[in-house]
């Protein structure tokens, strides 16, 4: 840990703050909205489908606007929408504490989604940008800060919500505030530099640029492939968490078994990113290594599919062995395929936009990722419920294994094509 802090020392000031107000993001984050399902069914006493909409409504507000605050970033600079993200969040997780009726409820819950659609293209574009050359590498940096953030987040939370659910709420607040006060004053103002004229750049129209970015046959195909590494990387909080359960129970053992799986990603991530891209880097080009790990992330799942050739114990060690290692296993092979491949997904998004309008191929890709998050849990949902229903416990595990190495086999197609190869010489932000 002491090498990846001397690390994040070489880089630029704005660097550096970028990653500790990550790190903080998702600390706040993750500390309230795991347990606010709990707290909307059981403390407010909704129905479940009140529940769902809710949470439904964050989701929404935050996919489908991710656009929209990507392409205001690149036209009003990268600061503004960070701190503006950062207040609205505080805003809304301050009202999640403190208002029970359902339009309120809604309110909040769109008010933090839209918050992670302002602020996150905006970090990455600046990112990018202040990083320089070294962008590959600041791109691990990141992901360690992101993950530990995710990882203390709940642990967090868990103690705030034994006392009350309002204290989480206005801690996490009160750590958005804070973060909004810090980046206001310390945070460089930053804004995309177009020096190409009118061809797509900030004095084009909205319009005309979002469809110079649909016409990039390219980055289209680059995202549409990378959807499966999304949706693999999330059955950690999905399928595995069921698989945990159903075979280990909803007691104690079941719970201490989950917590084990996010452990297990988080730490695994903490400690083995910058080493793994160093690797990488000095070996394989970019399309190499992200073929590389989507193939790791499909074969992820090769553990539960062999677990379900065992006989299944009727209790005892054999059976919390059976509920907690293969699982746990598929966890940390899982965050060895995302920390392969996300410095180098990260590089390519900036690479195939030609280094303009950054921010705003971010958020469409985190639009076209996020979609098909949703579509790909439906069906793993429904992969789960016929498995149980046909008696086929491997169905699953075999349709998520297919899909990681389909989409390895369309990555490995687009870098031998050529098609993942940078467009343009990258351009230095501007200082507002």
């Amino acid at each position: 840990m002491k090498g990846t802090l001397a690390q994040v020392r070489t880089y630029e000031r704005s660097v550096q703050l970028l990653m500790v107000n990550q790190f903080t993001i998702n600390l706040g984050f993750y500390m309230l909205m795991p347990y606010l399902a709990a707290h909307l069914s059981g403390t407010l006493g909704l129905a479940g489908w009140v529940v769902g909409l809710v949470l439904g409504v964050r989701n929404f507000s935050q996919q489908g606007m991710f656009l929209v605050g990507g392409t205001l970033a690149d036209r009003l600079g990268y600061k503004p929408m960070i701190v503006a993200g950062c207040v609205l969040r505080t805003v809304g997780f301050a009202m999640l504490g403190l208002v029970d009726s359902l339009t309120a409820l809604i309110v909040a819950s769109a008010a933090t989604g839209l918050a992670g659609a302002l602020f996150n293209p905006a970090v990455r574009a600046y990112l990018a940008a202040d990083a320089g050359e070294r962008r590959v590498e600041a791109f691990a940096l990141f992901n360690v800060f992101y993950q530990a953030g995710i990882l203390l987040g709940p642990l967090a939370g868990m103690v705030l919500t034994g006392v009350d659910f309002r204290v989480t709420c206005l801690v996490a607040a009160g750590i958005f505030a804070l973060l909004s006060v810090v980046q206001l004053r310390a945070l460089p103002a930053r804004r995309a530099e177009d020096t190409t004229g009118r061809q797509g750049g900030s004095g084009d129209g909205v319009l005309t640029q979002w469809r110079g970015i649909l016409a990039n046959r390219p980055f289209l195909l680059f995202s549409v492939a990378m959807i499966g590494s999304y949706v693999l990387s999330f059955q950690v909080y999905l399928a595995l968490p069921l698989e945990v359960r159903r075979l280990g129970g909803e007691g104690e053992f079941g719970t201490a078994a989950v917590a084990l799986l996010f452990a297990a990603s988080g730490l695994g991530t903490i400690l083995g990113q910058t080493r793994v891209t160093a690797w990488c880097k000095t070996r394989y080009e970019p399309g190499q290594a992200l073929t590389r790990g989507l193939a790791v992330m499909g074969v992820a799942f090769v553990p539960l599919l062999a677990a379900t050739a065992v006989p299944v114990p009727a209790s005892g060690i054999g059976l919390w062995l059976l509920a907690a290692l293969p699982p746990t296993l598929t966890a940390l092979l899982l965050a060895a395929g995302t920390m392969i491949a996300y410095p180098f997904e990260m590089d390519t998004i900036v690479r195939l936009s030609g280094d303009r309008l950054v921010a705003t191929h971010y958020g469409l890709y985190n639009t076209i990722c996020g979609i098909g998050i949703t579509l790909g849990n439906l069906l793993t949902g429904a992969a789960l419920d016929a498995a149980r229903e046909a008696g086929m416990p491997a169905l699953p595990w075999l349709s998520l294994t297919a899909l990681g190495l389909a989409c390895a086999a369309a990555l490995y197609g687009l870098h031998r094509t050529g098609r993942l190869a940078a467009p343009a010489p990258r351009l230095r932000p501007a200082v507002a």
